[in-house]
Parts: structure tokens; C-alpha cells; sequence
């Protein structure tokens, strides 16, 4: 038989039998739908782990003031004041695969505009800062280097700070008060919004680090360096690096402890990515076997069928069908309705994602790749678990089918 008869036929049979056909074909919807579904949810959490990772800097290595220890009373970390601009300049002159660097002082203050006042962190940082943790200008403008040398008065304005300040008001050219020293408002920051700790990333105020310690704390260390390495795969060997110019630059012997803390912030995040990845296939995992369960029924309600057609098919064997004839008859009945099978459940899984969307407010990313990969595994799933019922009704002996009631 030609294969557009056999499809024909295939069509017919599935017809003639409608309800049952419905039913069976509803468990492999069902697992397409939910696999399409749950796929979406986690490529969702997948890609906002990713921006997270693209926000957290520039391949960035953080050197944070750490640990020290008085009279026997250990403070944590930034309690040492060891960390000084030129292990800064050091770092970046003697480890390759560093291609940036800025000091930072912080801590907290209060800004004053007019008769609005608001408690946030300050950022005493260099110009390189906001291309190394991927700050993107969104009013204004940066400092500059100049700045930093002249020990400016000027300031960058994460969002928040300057929602609750300046509310409608263009704040740019504008001057805010911190610690009794005005500032002129040079720019914006574009926001970023909460981390995945929680912490509000927009509510703090950067301004050069020079002006920070002569004119806000009076401080001659530093509380962090952040460096950026060139590449993400350079990051493990760049630290070593690091950590070796460090304990040089603060004499410290063999079997000290740092008087530092390095951080990768990149590795927790690809870390929760790693999680999220996990947990993506295992509800991936089980969302399939839905499918399976399908294809269960697919081969059941076959097997019932070459039981209830024997005769049908002892009369096609007697009259020159052979055993492939019979066998991708059967076989194609059961491909047939695990393919609509399969459309109906990539539609009912786009409308699931939808309704999911707009009623619970998820977040989803559907793609074309999941719904393709979706349709040939419920394909898969019909030549699976059609093989045995169709190869049971080709081996049929055609005397026997004859005489079957």
C-alpha cells in the first residue's frame, strides 16, 4: 500500500472508533500540554538567574576588607583596615588577566534636598566602577577621572535615591546635601531593582572615592577593590593571582590568615543557575511521564483493537496483504494519534502558559525548540508503544483470523 493509503486508512479506523480515540488521545495532551508548561516556568527562572549573573559586574572579583582579631576579640569582616588604594594599582600592574579595578569606601548617610531628606548608602568609587559591575547611565552623565583627581563634589544617583528625593523633578544640575557637604547631581543610574536576597540594588549614592575619604569619612583605607578579569574562564586562575600579590603587599607569613575576603559573586549565581537547570528537568522529567502514561494507553487500546479486528485482518492476509502491509497499518493508527495528539497538546500547553501568565502572573518563555522537541517525543512515544500491538497483528496466522468471531 502506498503511504497515503495507509494514512487514509489509518484516519478511517481512528474515526469510526471517535470516542475512544478522544480519550486515548487526551493523556498524550495532557503531557504535552504539562511538559510545555513546566518548561516554560523553569526557562523563565533559568533567564532571570542569567540576568541576575549579567547585573552582578563584569566577570568581577571582589577583594573585601576582612577579619581581624583584638585582644583576643575577633571582628568580622571589614573590621581590618590593611585594604589601601595601592594594593589596587598593584594588583592591576602585576596579575595578568585583570583589566580594571576600583577602590570603593562606603557606608551610610543622609541626603538632603530641600525640605526631602533620605537615609542610603554612599559609593565612593572610580570611574571604571560602572563598566566593571555593568551600571548603564540612564540621566546625565558619569565622572570622570577628573573628577576623581580634583576630589569633586559631584554624585551619581541610583533611582531610588532619586525618586525619593527629587520625586517629578529633573534632579540633574541639581545639589543635595551629604554630611553637610553639597553635591551637584551629574546623573542617574538606570535601575536594576531587587537582588535575589531581597536588597533594594538602586537605593545608594556614587561619587568619586577621593571625595568620599576627604570629604565624607576622612578615611584613608578602603572597605572593597573590585576588579574585572578578562574573561569568565580566567576568574579561578586570576584569583589565585590576586590573593598572592595581596598577602604579599600585607607581609603575610606562610600559614596566616588573610586579612581579606575574596569573593566571586559570579560562582553563587551560576551555582543557582545550576539549581535551576536541575530543577527544570525534573519537572521536566515528570511532566513526561504523563507521555508515557499515554503511550500506555496508546498500546492498550491497539492491543484491543487487533483483538476486535482479527477477522479483518485474517481476510486482508488471505487476500495478498502481507505482514508490513498489516503491521505499518496498525503502526500508523498509532502514529497518527499521538501526532494530533501531540498538536493538541502543543496548542493546550501556549494556551496553559498563557492562562497561567495572566491569572497568576508567572512568569513564562515558551520556544519553538521546546514545542518541536515536544511533538517528535509524542511521534516517539506512538512508534514505541504502537511496535508491539501492530507486530502482534502482522504475525496473525490468517486461518485463525478467518475463523475468529
Amino acid at each position: 500500500m502506498s503511504f497515503s493509503t495507509i494514512i487514509r486508512e489509518a484516519l478511517n479506523a481512528l474515526i469510526r472508533n471517535r470516542i475512544r480515540s478522544i480519550l486515548t488521545m487526551l493523556g498524550i495532551v495532557m503531557g504535552v500540554g504539562s511538559f510545555i508548561c513546566v518548561v516554560a516556568v523553569g526557562n523563565a527562572g533559568s533567564s532571570r538567574v542569567e540576568d541576575q549573573l549579567h547585573k552582578v559586574g563584569d566577570n568581577l572579583i571582589w577583594v573585601e576588607a576582612g577579619a581581624r582579631a583584638r585582644n583576643g576579640v575577633r571582628v568580622g569582616s571589614r573590621g581590618s583596615r590593611t585594604l589601601m588604594v595601592g594594593d589596587s594599582q598593584a594588583v592591576l600592574e602585576q596579575v595578568p588577566g585583570i583589566k580594571s579595578a576600583s577602590p570603593n569606601v562606603d557606608g551610610r548617610i543622609q541626603a538632603v534636598y530641600g525640605n526631602l531628606n533620605w537615609g542610603t548608602q554612599y559609593r565612593g568609587v572610580s570611574p571604571d566602577y560602572f563598566e566593571i559591575r555593568k551600571w548603564e547611565i540612564r540621566l546625565g552623565t558619569a565622572f570622570t577621572q577628573d573628577d576623581l583627581e580634583k576630589s569633586a563634589p559631584v554624585c551619581v544617583l541610583g533611582q531610588t535615591v532619586a525618586a525619593n528625593l527629587f520625586e517629578d523633578e529633573d534632579p540633574i544640575g541639581q545639589t543635595i546635601n551629604i554630611q553637610a557637604v553639597p553635591f551637584r547631581v551629574i546623573g542617574v543610574l538606570q535601575a536594576k531593582g531587587f537582588s535575589a536576597t531581597g536588597q533594594d540594588q538602586d537605593d545608594f549614592v556614587v561619587m568619586p572615592w577621593t571625595t568620599a575619604q576627604k570629604r565624607v569619612t576622612g578615611q584613608e583605607w578602603l572597605d572593597d577593590i573590585y576588579f574585572s578579569a578578562n574573561s569568565r574562564e580566567e576568574i579561578p586562575e586570576v584569583t589565585k593571582r590576586v590573593i598572592g600579590v595581596m598577602r604579599e603587599r600585607h607581609h603575610l607569613r606562610s600559614g596566616e590568615d588573610d586579612d581579606f575576603n575574596i569573593r566571586t559573586p559570579e560562582e553563587l549565581i551560576r551555582a543557582q543557575l545550576a539549581a535551576a537547570n536541575i530543577f527544570l528537568w525534573l519537572l521536566g522529567g515528570a511532566a513526561s511521564l504523563s507521555l508515557i502514561v499515554g503511550g500506555i494507553g496508546i498500546m492498550n487500546i491497539m492491543l484491543v483493537s487487533v483483538t476486535e479486528r482479527t477477522h479483518e485482518i485474517g481476510l486482508r492476509l488471505a487476500i495478498g496483504a502481507t505482514e508490513q502491509d498489516i503491521q505499518m497499518q496498525f503502526l500508523s493508527e498509532a502514529i497518527v494519534m499521538s501526532l494530533l495528539g501531540g498538536a493538541f497538546g502543543v496548542f493546550a500547553g501556549v494556551l496553559g502558559s498563557y492562562l497561567l501568565k495572566s491569572t497568576l502572573q508567572w512568569e513564562m518563555q515558551l520556544s519553538a525548540q521546546i514545542m518541536v522537541i515536544a511533538g517528535l517525543f509524542s511521534a516517539g512515544v506512538g512508534i514505541f508503544f504502537g511496535y508491539y500491538p501492530a507486530r502482534k497483528a502482522a504475525q496473525l496466522d490468517p486461518i485463525e483470523g478467518l475463523r475468529y468471531e
